[in-house]
């Protein structure tokens, strides 16, 4: 058997010198090779795993190129899969070829010889490659569609009893449990149980794309619905109107919040679950993509102690993160950070949050008003809806506060028009208003699977405006196992960052369109929310098909 390190030296993964460093350290810890070598970071797992396959006589396989046969992976459950490590990924003739991290675990290729009655040829993988395969392929599918039928035939649910079923192993627990685990291992953003005529249709948005992942039968759609109301402490006896709620649950050791909304349908109430991913709220502003010109420009802004900076954009365009990025970067023991949010979705340490509550009287305006007598240096209104939130946002910019908030509008100077049109006037605003942040979301290109090509006459003419070199060499989606074959993986931010100057500051007291505002604005050097994108698809990071998609 050839010794790990000669392996891994003709692989061209290691030096000689690097080896021989690597023996010495070895032999003062005590500790294997392999061990020693990825602490030493001379080599990956991969390389590591990949020459112990070499030296076994075993293949290596990289899970998250292989194309897994899903006939194979049906074979095993779930939870054979996981207590071994051990994923089946292929038929070879007769036998049965399944991935493994430790293919020295003659249990578990007798157990999976047994349970499947086939010969077993194990293959290499790494440790997490096989886990994230198990995640990806060993779906709750057919488990779904058991629980579907032991949850019985009516189309009634028992209000007084549904409450009582708190067991971990009750199929209405299981099944509302395999729903949201699926959805966070997909990485999705919402959940959307939806009733139709014959059946309950369960979609997910994954990277803001709606993908229909599940069609259960109508006999389900009153016990489902009732469980997740009282997991989330909503009426389950109020079926006429909307309701909010708020649910918790663990996933792999990690505490993940959801927030509920239901809406009445013909068909019956549809609910939607938004995931909130917790590590969103711990975002630095470096990981949000802002361009250094547009960081630069938003820096000298939220660096200032008063003055109102607004982030605009469409519903789902990653305001809310962009602000919370912020707060982290402004937030300091010495200073009072103060928010008022419908609804709190992420709870941030050492910031005081307020939870609007209109049926109590504390709406947007009302909480500011009180939010201002409670010494604040820095505020944040979750949304501007009305002109009295704008009005006293406004005042408080110019009563020695930084106020961030967002509104809805297309770009960055649409924002200065729509608070004018808000009733406020045009000198207050002016003066007021700082930075305005326009931004979108676009999908991010898989890096395993992105394709480079020759940017089409087409397309060089449609962005000649931004000065395209000939020859132009772009990307585009392929799709591969890791980004689920749709090309992309992961989302990133388009932005406008436009700073209210006396020039932007004339036009909004003379009562300026919009147009004009943004000639001047671009004529002052503003990148448009397309010139941004344009930058980020020449650096690789999109398509020109995505981000013709999120920018008209």
């Amino acid at each position: 058997m050839k010794h790990l390190g000669v392996i891994l030296v003709e692989d061209g993964a290691l030096t000689e010198t690097d080896l021989a460093e690597a023996l010495d350290v070895q032999r003062e810890r005590g500790d294997s090779l392999g061990r020693t070598l990825v602490e030493l970071g001379m080599v990956t797992e991969t390389q590591l795993v990949r020459a112990l396959a070499s030296q076994v006589d075993l293949d290596f396989v990289e899970l998250t190129d292989f194309p897994v046969d899903r006939a194979a992976v049906a074979l095993v459950p779930d939870t054979i899969a996981r207590r071994h490590g051990a994923l089946p990924i292929a038929f070879d003739g007769e036998n049965l070829k399944v991935a493994m991290s430790n293919p020295g675990n003659v249990v578990a290729v007798d157990d999976l010889r047994a349970f499947t009655g086939m010969k077993v040829t194990p293959v290499v993988a790494t440790h997490d490659d096989v886990m994230a395969a198990i995640d990806r392929y060993c779906r709750s599918d057919a488990e779904l569609q058991d629980l579907q039928g032991e949850l019985g035939e009516e189309e009634t649910v028992d209000l007084d009893k549904i409450g009582d079923v708190i067991e971990d192993e009750a199929p209405i627990v299981r099944f509302v449990n395999l729903l949201v685990t699926q959805a966070i291992q997909d990485r999705a953003s919402d959940i959307h149980i939806e009733p139709a005529e014959k059946d309950v249709v369960i979609r997910y948005r994954i990277d803001g794309v709606l993908h229909e992942m599940q069609r259960a039968p109508k006999a389900t759609q009153n016990s489902v619905i009732s469980r997740i109301k009282i997991l989330s402490d909503i009426d389950i006896a109020e079926r006429r109107k909307p309701q909010d709620g708020r649910m918790s649950v663990n996933h792999q050791g990690k505490k993940v919040d959801l927030r509920v909304a239901t809406l009445p349908t013909v068909w019956g109430e549809k609910i939607v679950l938004r995931i909130l991913d917790n590590s969103t709220a711990q975002l630095a502003l470096e990981d949000l993509g802002l361009r250094e010109r547009n960081a630069d420009i938003y820096a000298s802004s939220y660096s200032k102690p008063y003055g109102m900076i607004l982030v605009t954009g469409p519903t789902g365009s990653g305001k809310s993160t962009t602000l919370y990025a912020t707060l982290n970067q402004i937030a300091r023991p010495e200073i009072n950070v103060i928010t008022v949010e419908d609804p709190v979705e992420y709870r941030i340490p050492g910031i005081n949050q307020v939870q609007v509550n209109p049926k109590a009287g504390l709406t947007f305006a009302a909480a500011l008003r009180s939010i201002l007598r409670a010494d604040p240096d820095v505020v944040l209104v979750g949304e501007i809806r009305d002109s009295e939130t704008a009005q006293i946002a406004i005042e408080a910019a110019l009563t020695g506060h930084l106020v961030l908030s967002t509104l809805h509008t297309n770009d960055a100077p649409s924002a200065v028009t729509r608070l004018i049109e808000m009733e406020i006037e045009p000198f207050l605003v002016g003066s007021a208003l700082d930075c305005v942040v326009a931004q979108r979301l676009a999908r991010r290109l898989c890096t395993h699977c992105r394709e480079q090509y020759a940017a089409t006459r087409a397309e060089m003419e449609r962005f000649a405006e931004f000065g395209i070199a000939e020859g132009l060499e772009l990307f585009r989606p392929v799709g591969c196992a890791r980004c689920s074959h749709t090309g992309y993986r992961g989302r990133l931010a388009l932005h406008e960052v436009m700073p209210v100057n006396e020039d932007i500051e004339r036009l909004a007291v003379g009562r300026s369109s919009s147009a004009e505002i943004a000639r001047t604005a671009r004529d002052g050097g503003l990148e448009t929310l397309m010139a941004d994108g344009w930058a980020k698809v020449q650096e690789g990071l999109t398509s020109i098909e995505e981000l013709l998609r999120v920018v008209k």
